[in-house]
């Protein structure tokens, strides 16, 4: 029903009458026609090439192309285990828009790490004098632990748990690397002291020595 046939005659044609211009629109839409047997993909210069009632694949169908030439894809559907600690080292610093309701309430946290999403604070977490004395913290290094993060809003929000000290000093800095990593550095309890010789300065015994492979 898609194919509009126009029929070509001549002056010879029209003398046979209707009848004769029938049989050749019939003989047209034949050979128009293909059984679906003969429904066959020609391939060509230009690519493949199909008839219209074809259901097989298209020209631009990715089943037609080699695996190495597409990109594979995937859905998150569940998260198993939380690895990152959701603390970040960073600065805080009031927001840009000082009419906004939101300014009265928070702070911006700007992580170091430029992989962990800005974040809002609130300012009852930051020191008592910051509002009126934003310039004293510019240079302050600050732990704040992300606690969520809604789908509607640009920066997540969290909240600030200590205050490092001055950034560029080497034991803000090295606290600030191990709390974003989750490694415990605090003392360790008597229950494992005690389980290190006493005696000092230890040594290692000759008779242990021995039962050792040596890697000095």
């Amino acid at each position: 029903p898609d194919v509009i046939i126009e029929a070509q005659f001549d002056d010879n044609d029209a003398e046979h009458g209707q009848d004769h211009l029938q049989d050749t629109l019939t003989d047209d839409i034949k050979k128009l026609s293909l059984d679906t047997s003969e429904k066959v993909k020609a391939v060509g210069i230009g690519g493949i090439y199909k008839t219209k009632q074809d259901d097989g694949p298209k020209l631009n169908d990715p089943r037609l192309l080699p695996d190495t030439s597409l990109q594979r894809t995937a859905k998150v559907v569940c998260i198993l285990e939380k690895k990152h600690s959701r603390a970040a080292t960073g600065f805080i610093k009031l927001l840009a828009d000082k009419n906004s309701e939101l300014f009265k309430r928070c702070a911006m946290f700007s992580p170091v790490d430029h992989r962990v999403p800005r974040v809002y604070v609130s300012l009852a977490d930051c020191p008592p004098d910051f509002v009126t004395r934003p310039e004293d913290y510019s240079n302050m290094l600050f732990i704040c632990r992300i606690v969520d993060w809604k789908e509607d809003s640009n920066f997540a929000t969290g909240q600030l748990a200590k205050s490092l000290g001055q950034a560029g000093e080497i034991e803000p800095e090295t606290e600030g690397i191990l709390m974003e990593y989750g490694v415990d550095f605090s003392d360790f309890p008597p229950g494992a002291l005690e389980c290190l010789p006493q005696n000092l300065p230890w040594v290692i015994s000759q008779e242990e020595m021995a039962r050792r492979r040596d890697l000095r």
